[in-house]
């Protein structure tokens, strides 16, 4: 029988280290490094935010502790190392949130979100290091490429370097559109896949204005591209059919119904 505490906290830290244990821990476990990890980690994130869209509670705590172990695990390698443990992680948050929330746990004023996140941005370019002073420092490379697109207008629009009407965005993605015609004409792999980014980016900043996270927005016309595909495979069935064997016309009379059956739902 385990002698753990499943409402310890500090059980949860035995675990990791007995799973790091070189005599008698998990091979598997023994084998990751910083690096290894990362992936895993960045896939926790997304399942929580799957759980979250889905409004899936349940799924949202088994997904919040498959997230909270990926910090004890690199906490627990770095720990190996002599570099820092999980106290040294939980303590430099704690200090951050204070320090970065003087309006709460100081007498600086904010009455705003748009206050605190100046008071936000202040404090954190005061205790990072100098970089290069340019307003689009601090923007991970490592995000997800829409993600990325997002920091970096919002850092951008700081500056008052913005289109703020949806309207201007629109004229912006039709220029787009059109080289992106003229691409597709006479231009090579690079020029297409060059205009397809800049269409993307466009519609990042759409997004941004509109006040609509782009990762979102695709995560749920994924979500609907499926549900309503597998409904065309479904129907398709029903007629002792395959969709390898319909013609396109046929396949979108299949789409069409589906989407008819959505907006009568």
């Amino acid at each position: 029988m385990s002698t753990f505490d499943p409402l310890s906290f500090s059980s949860l830290l035995t675990i990791m280290a007995r799973l790091r244990d070189p005599d008698g821990g998990c091979p598997w476990d023994l084998a990751q490094d910083f690096s290894s990890i990362a992936p895993y980690t960045i896939e926790e994130a997304y399942e929580v935010a799957d759980a979250i869209e889905r409004g899936d509670i349940e799924n949202l705590r088994e997904e919040l502790g498959d997230l909270l172990l990926q910090p004890v695990y690199h906490a627990q390698m770095a720990a190996e190392k002599g570099l820092f443990d999980i106290h040294d992680v939980i303590r430099n948050v704690c200090e951050k949130m204070v320090r970065r929330h003087p309006h709460v746990f100081g007498d600086a004023g904010a009455h705003s979100p748009q206050d605190v996140d100046k008071i936000w941005d202040e404090r954190k370019k005061a205790e990072k290091p100098a970089g290069d002073g340019g307003a689009l420092e601090g923007v991970p490379l490592a995000l997800p490429a829409l993600s990325r697109a997002l920091k970096l207008q919002k850092k951008a629009a700081k500056t008052g370097f913005e289109w703020t009407d949806p309207a201007d965005i629109l004229d912006k993605l039709e220029e787009e559109l059109a080289e992106m015609r003229e691409a597709l004409q006479a231009g090579t792999l690079d020029q297409k896949a060059d205009e397809l980014g800049d269409l993307l980016f466009v519609l990042a900043n759409l997004g941004r204005v509109l006040g609509v996270d782009p990762e979102t927005a695709l995560r749920r016309c994924n979500d609907k591209f499926e549900r309503r595909f597998r409904g065309m495979e479904s129907d398709a069935t029903k007629k002792g059919q395959t969709l390898n064997a319909l013609s396109l016309p046929d396949m979108e009379d299949l789409w069409s119904a589906q989407k008819k059956k959505e907006n009568r739902a």
